[in-house]
This record gives C-alpha cells, structure tokens and sequence, in this order.
C-alpha cells in the first residue's frame, strides 16, 4: 500500500510540475507574439474564438491566456464581448492537453528529459534553454503519467478499491452528478484541469472507472476549472468579474445540457471515434490494460468543449447580458483610497516575461489614466474656482507616485531575469513612459499650486488670459489623450502627430507670452495673476515635452 501511495503521489507531483515547465517554456519561446496575437482580436466572435483556440493551444495553460485576458479587458484593449469570444477557444485549446496525453508515447519521456536538460545546462543560448524547458516539462507530464499508471495497477486486483469505483455507476441521473462533482472538486484542489484529465484517463486504462464514468468526470473537471477565472479577477475591475463570470455560466450550462443528454452524448463519442478515427473499441483489453479508453475520454472532452462553444458563440450576446445581470455595478466606492492599491501586477508571473509585461502595461494605462483624471480635475477648478475638485489633486498624485515607484520595481525584477533582447526593449520603453508621466504628474501639481495661489489671494485672470489658459489647457489635453490612446494600442506611428502638437504647445507658450507682456504693458492684466499665469504657461509647455517624450518611447525612436 505504502509503493501505491509514493507512486500515485510522486506520477501526480511529477505530471504537475511538467506541465508547470512546459507551460512557462512555452510562453518564454512566444514571447510577445501571444499578445501580438490577441491584439488581432476583432469585434467578429468567431475570430475571437479562434486566436483564443490558438493562443492557448500554443501555451498550453488557459490559465496563463485568462490572467492576459482579465489585464486586456481592464486595461482597455479588449471588450467584455471580444475576451468572452476568447476564452471561449481557449477552453477548446486546453483540450490539446488531453489528445497529446492520450498518445501511448511514455517511452519517449526520459529521451526528453535528457535532451531538455542538454539543452537547458549546455547550449547556454537563452531561447535553447526555453526550448529545453519544454522538453523537459514535457517528459516529465508523460513519466509521471506511467508512474501513476504503475502506482494505480494494483488497485484493480483490490476488493475495496473496486467496490469503491463501482458506485461511479452512469446509468442513472444521481451517479452521472456524483461523477461530475468528483470532477469538480478534484480540479478546484489541483488547480489543473489537465491533472484530472491525466488521473481519469489513468485509472480508465486500469479498468478502475468505466468510460461513461470517465466522461462524467471530465465534464466536473470543465466546472473546476472555472474557479482559475474567479480567482484572476480577485481585486480587477467590474468588467474582469463579469469576464470570470461568463466563463463559469458557459461551463456551468454546458455541463448542464450534456447532463440531460448524457446517454445520446455517449454514443455521439463512440461513434464518431470508432467510424471516423477507426479507434479499436474503449472496453479493449490488452497486457491487462485498456490501451483505447484514454482516446475515448480526449474526444469527449474535446467535443464537448467543441459544442459547447458553438452553442455559446451563437447566443454569446445573450450570455453578455446575464453576466452583466449577475455583476451590477456596486455603488461608488472611495476612488482615492483605491488608487494607491496596484491591480494588475502579480509577482507570481515575473519569471513570464509575456504575461508580466502585459500587467506592466496595463498598470501604465491606468497610470495615464489617473494622470488625465488628475488633469482634468485641475484645469477645470479654474472655472467656477471649484476648490472642491482643486482639493483631490493631492492624493492623486502621492497615487501616481506609488505607481511609479510600483511598476518600476516590478520591471526592474523583470529584467534582472532572463528575457529575450525585444522584451527587454519593452521594459525600457514602459520604465520611461512611467517617469514622463510621473513628470507630468509633478507639472500638473505646479498648476494646482498657482490656481490655490489665486483662490488664497482672491486674484483673478483677465479675459485673455483665461482665454490663453483654455487654448493652451485643452491643447496639452489632446496630447494627454493622444498618448493614453496610442499607449493601449501599442501605436508606434505617432511621431507626426506628436510632433505637430508639440510645435504647436510650444509656438503658443512664446505667443502668449507675449500678449501677456502687451496686456501689462496696456494695464489688462495686473502683476500677480500674470507672473502666475506666466509659470502656467511654462508647465504646460513642460507637459506637451513629456508628452513628447512618450511618444518616442513608444515609437522606439530613443
């Protein structure tokens, strides 16, 4: 009992951590590419579902494409409905998982490990060492697959064990649930879905669980899983629970529908793997094992997740409106106090250069975000002398401070491991975005101090001074939206556009200087509301430069 145990225990430890390696080596050799691919998600769910299919099918963790998913969509550059259409492949690409697992390819493990520790120790070139990762992750999945198949084998011979695995009997309603709630729960413990897929598939071969009760186990482990999305979305934003959301409701439904049809689904599967595969019959024994069960399983799994997605891509508005219904917006919160609190970085991922990157920049869009808030706030004080709004300034920019100083940590760990040489571009390109607008954040306070200046000494613009101040505020304001905007799309081709407005903050700082010069000059304007318009004027101008600065960051110009 004591060989069964550490046998069982150790396949199950080994087969976890090779995918935990395989996974992450596959995301290390993808690099930016799977985010370059999810930016061509497009409003047309089909496509969705398809780069979701791929992206997942190329990392081999749809937990890896859901934490990327839950950065996009509160971050701006995905919808609610575009991230939905994506997971909605992604659930289908796990399944990838399950076909490779059911190739009987356990003697290729060790050649495996051997190769990817070659070259992981002995190549010393930093995209051989992912290549070796996965190699290694991927002997591993498969050697820990036959120990748990030597650890289970005995089990077949014991009384108990087979009295125990009998009550998994399908053919009635109560022992397809138990079935699925085994599934379930196994999958939430694990926090793998390929884990229960490999132990079910495991203890089918042996003879331990019939193929019906297998199936049933599968579609449980399809509900476990969704606790992956739910955990994501702890401390995002409305719209990332309602992507968590949706995903369970998809899961949880589909499940459902297979439940009621669980007997025409069965024979769905045989038929179409013993006509059309030509996969010898699941109940085949052979050397005392069941060589074919493990085919079996991989398609119902893969099927389900198939039909599943077509049912939920058809009425995948309707499926919007209810995960919407089942997360109303909570009432305001306190907005200030939330905005120290960073929401998207997750030391778990740094040695994910893809996935850590991503939280980067999502952290800085909420960063320019705050930055713009911060701005608008300011500026519009000055009208209607609106202290109540002046007076938020502070706390914003001790929150953008904490961002700067947060992010950049997080980046700096990211660098100190080993990244390719274009992500190692990104992280300098982001660190200097963060300090511009750290800069413009200081520019913005300067302005928020001379307007507490004029409110204290009951001073007042002239008319063309207002007017400057409004010319030149909303200028600067197109290029903070400018920048907000091409820093969520990753656009590289701003430089023109930034070039003419920063000509253009700079050509209006020297004009209205001097029609400041001529309005004291003609007794318009007094002294002391113009000198502080005049350092107005030269924090604006300083803000159309960092502004600048950000562009280049993002065209990779410097």
């Amino acid at each position: 009992m004591k060989l069964i145990i550490f046998q069982s225990i150790g396949g199950l430890g080994m087969f976890l951590f090779g995918m935990k390696i395989m996974s992450e080596g596959l995301q290390k050799v993808a690099g930016k590419r799977i985010r370059q691919i999810l930016s061509l998600v497009s409003n047309n769910r089909f496509i969705g579902c398809t780069v979701g299919l791929l992206v997942t099918s190329i990392i081999q963790s749809s937990s890896a494409a859901t934490v990327m998913l839950v950065s996009f969509v509160d971050a701006g550059l995905m919808t609610l409905v575009q991230a939905i259409g994506v997971i909605l492949g992604a659930n289908i690409g796990t399944t990838v998982t399950a076909q490779l697992i059911a190739f009987n390819i356990q003697s290729y493990a060790l050649p495996a490990i051997g190769a990817g520790v070659f070259l992981k120790f002995f190549v010393g070139r930093r995209k051989w060492v992912y290549v070796g990762d996965v190699l290694v992750g991927f002997g591993l999945v498969f050697y820990g697959l036959s120990t748990m198949k030597a650890g289970f084998a005995p089990l077949k011979e014991s009384e108990v064990f087979i009295s125990f695995f009998t009550k998994f009997n399908t053919s009635t309603i109560v022992g397809v649930l138990l079935c699925v709630a085994i599934g379930t729960v196994l999958t939430m413990i694990l926090q793998s879905s390929s884990a229960t897929v490999g132990i079910t598939m495991v203890l089918a071969s042996q003879g331990l669980l019939t193929f019906e009760a297998g199936v049933a186990v599968i579609l449980g482990d399809n509900i476990g899983t969704t606790i992956t999305a739910e955990l994501a979305c702890i401390g995002a934003n409305i719209n990332a629970h309602r992507t968590a959301r949706a995903h369970t409701l998809f899961n949880l439904i589909g499940v459902m529908n297979v439940i009621l049809f669980f007997p025409l689904f069965i024979k769905l599967v045989l038929w179409i793997t013993t006509s059309f595969l030509g996969v010898g019959p699941p109940d085949h024994i052979m050397a005392g094992e069941k060589p074919n069960i493990a085919r079996y399983i991989a398609n119902a799994h893969t099927m389900f997740n198939v039909v599943n997605a077509l049912f939920f891509l058809l009425i995948l508005p309707y499926l919007v409106k209810v995960a919407i219904w089942l997360t109303p917006h909570k009432r305001e919160e306190k907005e200030l106090d939330e905005l120290y609190h960073i929401q998207y970085l997750d030391s778990k991922f740094i040695d994910i250069p893809s996935i850590a990157l991503a939280q980067a920049r999502a952290e800085v869009i909420r960063m320019s975000k705050i930055v713009q808030i911060m701005y608008d706030d300011v500026i519009n004080s000055l009208k209607g002398r609106r202290l109540k709004e002046l007076a938020k300034w502070r706390k914003r920019e001790d929150a953008i401070d904490s961002l700067q100083r947060e992010i950049t940590q997080f980046l700096v760990r990211v660098m100190q491991r080993q990244i390719m040489a274009e992500e190692s571009k990104e992280v300098a390109s982001l660190m200097r975005m963060i300090n511009n607008l750290e800069r413009i954040g200081d520019a913005i306070e300067n302005i928020a101090e001379l307007e507490e200046d004029l409110f204290e000494n009951d001073l007042h613009f002239s008319e063309g001074g207002l007017r400057d101040y409004e010319k030149i505020s909303n200028e600067v304001r197109r290029f903070l939206t400018l920048m907000l905007n091409a820093i969520q799309r990753e656009d590289t081709s701003i430089m023109p556009q930034a070039q003419e407005i920063e000509d253009n903050v700079n050509r209006m700082r020297e004009e209205m200087r001097e029609s400041h010069h001529m309005r004291l000059q003609t007794g318009i304007c007094t002294v002391d509301p113009g000198l502080i318009l005049i350092d107005m004027l030269t924090a604006f101008e300083k803000m159309g430069d960092y502004c600048y600065n950000i562009a280049q960051a993002l065209a990779g110009v410097k």
